[in-house]
């Protein structure tokens, strides 16, 4: 059985953040946040890693990233752009803004052909996110088109003490399948009753298939919001629909993992601190790919 693919979305460049985080050396050995997503898939059982990323910094990235994992694990990369658009549209005088998160998916049609996972470059997940996701990719009955699945973290879990952030909430059925998700923004206060509410930190397992739809409604979307020069095709934007014409289902895995990230430059030194405490403990060595 072939083992499923990572896909790490890496194509942003985090403005509330003001640099390019997703190389930024946060690790007692200097490892980014994405190598330790990397090194936790290798160890679930994911078989091959895919990029996306802009070509604008491709070459420090293969050399400060891709270079360390090749001796491990196939490697490849591919390219979002701003006019990476289907035929019949061109890119709007103004647009400077990333068409999101699933337009980023969609750069890899060509070269996804098994299930794969889709997560954000700069969040540590956790090795038991990964395992679950593996698990759930590899499993033989679960792998038909239409049959995917998101780890899904607690609320409070998610939040930043240095500023606001956005988390897609999650509405999940009493048998544990996703029924909708919405994008909300600006939280930075919740109630207690919020705490336990599930969110997507864009960590999700999809089948093939999910590219091909991707695609389809990606003219839809364009047609609605071209001209928009805000407008972005996220993840959740593209799952709601197939969830709402029931084309799929999404099975939420709930996961033991602490999720934790870079939203704020002054989120720095906190991550610094955790990873440097996880490699104390033991859950890592240092360096993750010597």
């Amino acid at each position: 059985m072939e083992k499923p693919v990572l896909l790490i979305l890496a194509a942003g460049m985090g403005s509330r953040y003001g640099a390019l985080k997703q190389l930024d050396g946060l690790g007692p050995s200097g490892e980014t946040v994405m190598d330790y997503s990397v090194y936790d898939a290798l160890q679930a059982g994911f078989g091959r890693v895919v990029f996306v990323i802009r070509n604008s910094f491709a070459e420090n990235f293969r050399c400060q990233i891709v270079s360390k994992y090749e001796k491990y694990l196939p490697v490849e990369l591919v390219f979002q752009e701003l006019d990476s658009l289907p035929d019949g549209f061109r890119l709007p005088i103004g647009r400077v803004k990333p068409w999101g998160t699933n337009h980023a998916i969609l750069m890899a049609k060509e070269i996804i052909h098994s299930p794969f996972a889709a997560i954000n470059a700069d969040d540590f997940y956790g090795r038991d996110s990964f395992a679950l996701l593996a698990t759930q990719l590899k499993d033989s009955t679960l792998r038909e088109t239409g049959n995917y699945c998101m780890v899904a973290y607690k609320l409070s879990h998610t939040l930043s003490e240095h500023g606001a952030v956005s988390r897609g909430i999650c509405k999940v059925s009493p048998d544990g399948y996703l029924t909708a998700i919405v994008e909300r923004t600006a939280i930075d206060h919740i109630e207690i009753e919020e705490r336990e509410t599930p969110v997507s930190m864009n960590m999700w397992g999809f089948t093939p298939d999910y590219l091909l739809h991707s695609e389809r409604y990606f003219i839809d979307f364009l047609q609605a919001h071209h001209l928009d020069l805000k407008s972005e095709y996220f993840i959740p934007t593209m799952v709601n629909h197939l969830l709402e014409t029931r084309q799929a289902r999404v099975k939420v895995l709930d996961t033991p993992s602490q999720w934790f990230g870079v939203t704020y430059p002054d989120d720095r030194p906190a991550v610094v601190e955790k990873l440097r405490a996880l490699v104390d403990v033991g859950l890592y060595p240092s360096p993750l790919f010597p």
